[in-house]
């Protein structure tokens, strides 16, 4: 018993941390931008493609990664995507130019679309549903919040001391660890038949990447990017079972309803991390290393949430209370944050940045809802679905965003204030969006199993 109870163990370590890579991987970036722009000649309209093109191609790519689980197996998937992701952070640390560095942020990408549902899916099916599966959620959220809070002040402190390649070149001894950590799962049965729709994947991706863009740059390609993703509808209704994503899940509201909020939830958290490094860095003049740590405190809250008030939420009101809960609450703690930014003091921001304890207690319940709603052999694709929705909703929610706030073209001085103001408030309107949806679609709870079910 203690051998199979150490193994356990091992295999949710494994998990968390590569949860834990992920968003270190994210937050880090973020702190070292200015750097980073700075040294690479980066247009200011054109750095925030040092996140995007990351996150574009992990939404793109991830129902891809999602049916590789599913049908090759989730541990070959998940030490695959650590191989790629390691090689791709090497290469991104030692960037020449602009170009270089957003061409090897997308094969972070890519590996990453491996890592995240392949992750997901062993969570799914390695812990039984209930207590443990919650517990196992838990630990999974706060090890996205502590790299969350170890991304920000790494980020400072790499920069400071070693120059912005530091942030990337972290990755790699992390990835070589975690991909040795594979072996703690027993090994995957047979391939399952079935192909893995890869014209559906470059659709998925293209349409997503020319949306963003469009956004970005106020351009034609915005439409571009809306035919392409009316093409892979198309495409994935014509391959029937075989599709990346089965229709079938996507109208099954217990799967379709996290999505939806997740894409709302993952545009406002973009926004509120951009506003906040723009306001620590361009308005009170901190360096890198300063802003880490007044991110600190961000970090340690969203861990408290998933860690602490998640598990007691879910277990008394199910995923979709605890998800509409955490919604609710992040609203109002970025809109407080919003209107306080004019005053121009972290310490008078500093307490609204409690949203973030919010944010601890609807991340996890997002992808514990979905996990319930999904059989055993649907977790990848599950995980995938839900994943794909937060990676295209942070890319496409940020770039929106900034541009309706008008944060991507202000100056400095009062102008910038005001479009930081306008930012935080759309993005507390949009996580409010979420909360209501969530409310108001949630799935039934049938009394016999307490499991949510959709009519």
């Amino acid at each position: 018993m203690t051998v199979v109870q150490d193994r356990g163990r091992l295999r949710l370590v494994v998990l968390a941390l590569g949860q834990f890579l992920m968003a270190v991987d994210f937050d880090i970036v973020f702190v070292a931008l200015p750097s980073i722009g700075r040294a690479l000649g980066f247009a200011p309209a054109d750095l925030q493609w040092v996140v995007s093109a990351y996150t574009v191609v992990l939404g793109g790519f991830l129902l891809l990664g999602g049916r590789a689980a599913d049908r090759v197996g989730s541990r070959r998937t998940l030490a695959a995507g650590l191989a790629l992701f390691g090689l791709a952070s090497l290469v991104g640390g030692l960037a020449p130019t602009a170009g270089a560095l957003i061409a090897a942020r997308a094969v972070q990408g890519l590996g990453a679309a491996l890592v995240v549902p392949a992750g997901l899916a062993l969570i799914g099916t390695t812990f039984a549903d209930g207590p443990e599966r919650n517990r196992a959620f838990a630990l999974w959220g706060v090890a996205g919040a502590s790299g969350a809070a170890v991304g920000a002040l790494a980020g400072g402190v790499l920069t400071a001391t070693l120059g912005w390649q530091a942030v990337l070149l972290v990755n790699v001894p992390v990835a070589a660890l975690l991909l040795a950590g594979t072996r703690a799962f027993e090994a995957d049965g047979p391939r399952a038949p079935g192909g893995f729709d890869a014209v559906g994947a470059v659709l998925a991706t293209a349409g997503a990447s020319a949306l963003v863009h469009g956004i970005v740059t106020r351009g034609w390609t915005a439409l571009a990017g809306l035919l392409l993703l009316a093409a892979f509808a198309a495409v994935e209704h014509r391959r029937g079972a075989h599709a990346l994503l089965p229709t079938r899940l996507v109208a099954r509201r217990a799967l379709a309803v996290p999505a939806a909020a997740v894409f709302l939830f993952m545009g406002a958290v973009a926004a509120a991390f951009y506003l906040t490094t723009t306001f620590l860095q361009d308005v009170l003049g901190l360096d890198a290393l300063a802003a880490g740590l007044a991110f600190l405190p961000m970090s340690l809250l969203a861990m408290l949430g998933a860690g602490v008030a998640f598990p007691r939420i879910v277990a008394r009101y199910g995923p979709f209370g605890a998800l509409a809960t955490g919604l609710a609450g992040m609203g109002v703690g970025i809109a407080g944050l919003a209107l306080s930014l004019p005053a121009g003091s972290y310490a008078v921001t500093a307490p609204w940045l409690a949203w973030t304890l919010f944010a601890g207690i609807a991340f996890p319940a997002v992808f514990r809802a979905a996990g319930a709603a999904a059989g055993p052999r649907e977790q990848g694709v599950a995980a995938a679905l839900v994943s794909t929705a937060q990676y295209v909703g942070g890319a496409v929610g940020l770039a929106a965003i900034l541009a309706i706030g008008g944060l991507d073209r202000a100056a400095a001085g009062d102008g910038l204030v005001d479009a930081l103001r306008t930012t935080g408030l759309l993005a507390a309107c949009v996580v409010t969006a979420g909360a209501v949806l969530v409310a108001a679609l949630r799935p039934r709870r049938t009394p016999q199993t307490g499991d949510e079910r959709a009519r």
